[in-house]
């Protein structure tokens, strides 16, 4: 699988750099953009599960774009009780956003790949890499968004969303400075692979004779968790300035009997991510 993610990754850089270099012409050439920026998560959670020391996350990112695709490596950093603003792995993605020309619908497609450090305490550490890809059906009322993707660890999941937005857009100072917000609701699905250890009482010629441990394996596809959220943007100049405060409601959340330090943790969860970002 490793191999897979590295092939996939190149394969989108190359056709990056090979679109850039090719479209020259004076009346269509658009300019590379390269894009600096840092984001805080005041508390880091996957589908709303989390770790045991509620740890919150900081994570400068860089991206290079062109008409479309990009190229991109956020850096994470973090934060609790043991662990002051230490460094745990890097993203790296590369994909392909598109919109049609009458702006009906937008989508993209995108893999990315995780590097983590030995003894990352993120809940999602034990994925590798994942690739999928989303499309959104757009009108003046209310974005219609749909999306699926593959998680790649020891083994495959399968993840769906789907979603609902609403997006006001106001300029100012000439359209110079925009703001923007977008209220959403959001539903997230898929599989889950996990082992389960449960203890069966052993017989002997009928008699009780103790018990023994059994181990399964098992894949299920769940509802993971419903969303809701309001993220806030304002444009001026070259910068981005944005704050997204969310709620969400994790759901089957994957118990073992008696070893609550092998079940996942998640309770509802309010938490804010806020970032800037410069183009140059």
């Amino acid at each position: 699988m490793k191999k897979k993610h590295l092939l996939l990754l190149c394969v989108l850089f190359i056709a990056f750099i090979t679109q850039a270099q090719t479209n020259d012409s004076p009346s269509t050439k658009e300019k590379v953009e390269f894009k600096i920026g840092v984001n805080y998560n005041s508390h880091l959670n996957y589908y709303g599960r989390t770790d045991s020391l509620k740890s919150s996350g900081l994570y400068p990112s860089a991206e290079l774009s062109y008409k479309g695709l990009y190229v991109k490596s956020d850096f994470i950093f973090i934060n609790n009780a043991v662990n002051s603003n230490q460094y745990t792995g890097t993203i790296v993605s590369a994909g392909y956003n598109f919109k049609d020309a009458s702006e009906k619908f937008s989508g993209n497609i995108f893999a990315s790949k995780f590097i983590y450090q030995d003894k990352s305490v993120l809940v999602q550490s034990a994925i590798k890499g994942q690739a999928g890809g989303g499309i959104s059906f757009l009108n003046k009322f209310l974005n219609v968004n749909l999306g699926t993707d593959v998680k790649f660890s020891d083994q495959t999941d399968i993840g769906t969303n789907g979603g609902v937005d609403h997006l006001e857009r106001y300029e100012f100072n000439g359209g110079k400075t925009v703001f923007v917000i977008d209220p959403s609701v959001y539903l997230y699905a898929g599989t889950q692979n996990f082992t389960q250890t449960y203890y069966k009482k052993r017989n002997i010629l009928f008699l009780p004779a103790g018990e023994e441990a059994v181990t399964e394996s098992s894949k299920k596809f769940n509802l993971l968790a419903y969303e809701v959220s309001a993220p806030v943007a304002l444009g001026t100049g070259k910068f981005v300035f944005s704050l997204t405060p969310s709620y969400i409601i994790p759901q089957n959340l994957i118990t073992v009997p008696g070893h609550p330090e092998q079940s996942e943790k998640g309770d509802k969860l309010f938490y804010v991510t806020a970032g800037v970002s410069y183009t140059f």
